[in-house]
């Protein structure tokens, strides 16, 4: 009986240090990636393989990445839950949904952002939203989508490890902003469309000017791209790094918000 005792209580204590080190307690952050399936269509289908990208990223290097369709996510008490939010293909459109984000990331939170989920004009009215992207507000974009030669404009920033100073992204709709990002002193260009692509597009076309691709406004913790439409974003193993490494960055506790100089 006595044995029989103690191996009970051995049995115990392995089970409680089993439970303490569980893997959903060693997740070293959590993502809420948002996306909406009501959208255009290119847009629906990166998001669909973004979450199959993230999710793979996610087992990888243990992190938990949670996707959702509920924008109402957006609020206080989820978000509490939470380090990093990504936004796939949309944004918040109610005025509870985008007061909770703005909370969010003014006590921060860190987001990553693709393609139609930075698109504001005249009609979004969202201001603050606007400053959150160093002033840029969408201006045009090429058509159709096509492949284009990036150039890395800052390779010290941890986004850009281990990406050369340039590479060929795979076909995408590239946006044109105005006012240029890069004129916000508070934004770090970190990719952008090189010249040598210009010109670029066939019904709608770009022929000149500065394009920032990738950026960081430096006031929070935020990372915007411009790849999001179709289903080859994720068809290049370079532009997988990047992106990988935007969500470690973000994820990362010790990354600061860097203000300009």
């Amino acid at each position: 009986m006595i044995r029989k005792a103690r191996a009970i209580v051995i049995a115990i204590m392995i089970s409680n240090v089993c439970v303490t080190v569980s893997p959903a307690q060693q997740k070293s952050f959590h993502v809420l990636a948002l996306y909406s399936k009501n959208v255009e269509t290119d847009h629906v289908l990166f998001a669909e393989q973004a979450i199959h990208f993230l999710n793979a990223l996610a087992v990888k290097e243990g992190f938990e990445c949670t996707p959702t369709e509920n924008w109402d996510d957006l609020n206080p008490e989820t978000l509490a839950h939470y380090q990093v939010v990504i936004w796939l293909n949309d944004s918040p459109n109610t005025e509870q949904q985008r007061e909770a984000f703005q909370k969010y990331m003014s006590h921060g939170g860190a987001w990553l952002g693709f393609h139609a989920s930075g698109y504001n004009d005249s009609d979004t009215h969202w201001p603050w939203f606007v400053d959150f992207l160093g002033g840029a507000v969408f201006y045009g974009n090429s058509w159709p989508p096509l492949p284009a030669k990036l150039r890395i404009d800052d390779r010290t920033h941890p986004v850009a490890k281990g990406i050369p100073s340039t590479y060929q992204a795979p076909a995408n709709e590239w946006y044109i902003w105005r006012p240029d990002p890069r004129d916000n002193p508070d934004v770090k260009v970190l990719l952008t469309l090189d010249p040598s692509n210009y010109p670029l597009g066939l019904k709608d076309v770009l022929v000149e000017g500065d394009l920032p691709v990738v950026w960081t406004n430096r006031r929070y913790k935020m990372i915007y791209m411009n790849m999001g439409h179709g289903d080859q974003i994720f068809s290049n193993p370079v532009q997988n790094q990047l992106i990988a490494n935007a969500v470690r960055w973000l994820g990362d506790r010790h990354t600061a918000i860097s203000p300009r100089p």
